[in-house]
């Protein structure tokens, strides 16, 4: 009895299936007819469906997920840009605090721009490292700030950013003891929460510090510098992404927190304008740094990417025409590769120089005005990995900071959705199903391991080199590859520029090591 009412069940069973599967086939086979018609005779924009319907369509599914089989199946280590795997492992790795040692011998070929430091037979031990000690910005401010670390979390706005994002990366610096730019957002509740320092970017449309009619409001700085974790102010006048023009925000990221943290319109694009509003040159620039400090009492300074200088020699010059406490507290430079922001590619791939030009420039235009005591520099640009902080640091960089390593440090997987609203890894989209797979807690503690981690490393390279701490490192402790293949000393690449050198002799510009920019200036 049991065995006929199962044949009779299977049967069934079988006859619903087959009635399925006929269904389905007829439903695709008459989507597909449909298609067809309209490829190869309604629509008349795209050649390819137009010749080949229903086939070409294929072509957009494969371009879209080539980029994934690229990046698991195909790349090698050391080919994917902007980051290469052997890059983002080594980010993953430390954020989980998991052993970064490697067998077998190095992947890394000798191409143009590798830098290589100099051991010597003779190395710092452990016994006698030095801690790397604090370091005051802004000592005219009435609050100047002593900065513990060396390497901090670059600006990155919320709304670029989500909510659980700026948890995380707010508990991850307050357990590491750096600091963390808030990007030209505003500050937020989520910025607050981990009580670590912060850096406030003063954007081009004044987002959080503006009034009404949009312009810059001393009352709204006021209320900003009154939270104690908010150590310092940095006056955006450009990013790497995209170097003349303004942040853009999607409308469809613009909610009602981010327009209430902005001061901005729901639903609609956030752009803001491609430069500070009556800033035009160097008295201007620097009557704005005045007034910032002295409203808020706190260190102000600025960030841009380089491109022409000249401005650099007049923003030094006016320095000192009005005396030192006239100067900007720290200049971050920013490399003019790209960074997290969506931008045309124009500007991304070909507008600013390079970090590796730009950041000596700085130093040694600083340097040579006698500013070294008084403005601090910070480097910014791909300083996701030991060796490249610890370059910038021997070129002359006080500190770095780093937006896209501390994004993979909370997960990022380099899937090139930021602007997108679909972040599949939660750090930058606001859709809630997505955001749920970041945990700030957990996320948290990988931002403080991956800062504790590339910390510790690049004390190592310092101590090879014989040095007690990372700021020990100088130019001649490191090479660079060139198009032959060779390396050359930095210090040969950008000879170090003697203190005031340009107070006696007037403006660098048409003087080494500035003659091989010469064309453009």
């Amino acid at each position: 009895m049991l065995s006929d009412r199962l044949h009779a069940w299977v049967d069934v069973l079988t006859t619903w299936l087959a009635l399925g599967l006929l269904l389905i086939l007829f439903v695709l086979s008459v989507t597909a007819a449909v298609l067809w018609v309209q490829d190869r005779y309604l629509q008349k924009s795209h050649a390819i469906r137009r010749n080949y319907p229903l086939i070409g369509r294929f072509r957009y599914f494969f371009e879209h997920i080539g980029e994934f089989f690229r990046q698991y199946f195909f790349a090698m280590d050391r080919e994917e840009l902007p980051f290469n795997r052997a890059q983002r492992s080594w980010v993953y790795r430390a954020a989980k605090d998991l052993s970064n040692t490697v067998a077998f011998g190095t992947t890394k070929q000798n191409d143009p721009g590798r830098v290589i430091f100099l051991n010597t037979p003779y190395p710092t031990l452990e016994k006698d490292a030095a801690e790397t000690l604090p370091l005051m910005i802004g000592p005219h401010a009435r609050q100047p700030y002593v900065a513990r670390s060396f390497h901090n979390v670059s600006g990155m706005s919320f709304g670029a950013l989500s909510k659980p994002a700026v948890r995380a990366l707010s508990r991850g610096a307050g357990y590491a003891g750096c600091w963390m730019n808030t990007g030209e957002g505003g500050l937020t509740e989520m910025h607050l929460e981990g009580h670590c320092d912060l850096v406030f970017q003063i954007g081009t449309a004044y987002y959080g510090v503006r009034d009404a009619e949009g312009n810059l409001s001393d009352a709204k700085l006021e209320e900003v510098a009154a939270h104690p974790e908010v150590k310092m102010f940095e006056i955006k006048l450009s990013q790497g992404a995209k170097p003349g023009k303004g942040g853009i925000l999607p409308a469809n990221k613009v909610t009602p927190d981010i327009a209430r943290i902005r001061g901005i319109p729901v639903g609609e694009a956030s752009v803001s304008p491609n430069g500070q509003p009556g800033i035009r040159g160097a008295g201007d620039l620097l009557d704005m740094i005045q007034r910032v400090r002295e409203v808020t009492g706190k260190p102000v300074g600025i960030k841009t990417v380089i491109g022409s200088w000249q401005w650099l020699e007049d923003l030094f010059m006016e320095v000192h025409q009005r005396g030192l406490d006239s100067a900007p507290d720290f200049i971050t430079v920013d490399s003019g590769e790209g960074g997290t922001g969506a931008a045309p590619m124009s500007l991304m791939d070909d507008v600013g120089l390079n970090l590796a030009e730009s950041l000596p420039l700085v130093v040694d235009l600083r340097d040579g005005f006698g500013l070294r005591e008084r403005i601090r520099v910070i480097a910014s640009g791909k300083l996701i990995n030991p060796t490249m902080v610890a370059w910038a640091i021997a070129i002359g960089a006080d500190f770095c900071v780093s937006a896209r390593g501390y994004m993979f440090a909370l997960g990022c997987i380099q899937a090139m959705q930021c602007n997108r609203n679909t972040c599949p890894t939660g750090v930058t989209t606001h859709n809630p199903r997505l955001q749920r797979g970041l945990v700030p807690a957990e996320k948290g503690r990988r931002v403080a391991h991956f800062h504790a981690n590339l910390v510790k490393e690049v004390e190592t390279i310092a101590h090879a080199c014989g040095v007690g701490e990372p700021r020990q490192l100088r130019r001649h402790h490191a090479r660079m590859v060139n198009a032959n293949g060779d390396s050359m000393p930095l210090e040969e690449l950008w000879p170090p520029i003697e203190a005031g050198l340009y107070l006696r002799q007037g403006r660098p510009s048409l003087h080494a090591p500035f003659a091989r920019f010469r064309v453009g200036a």
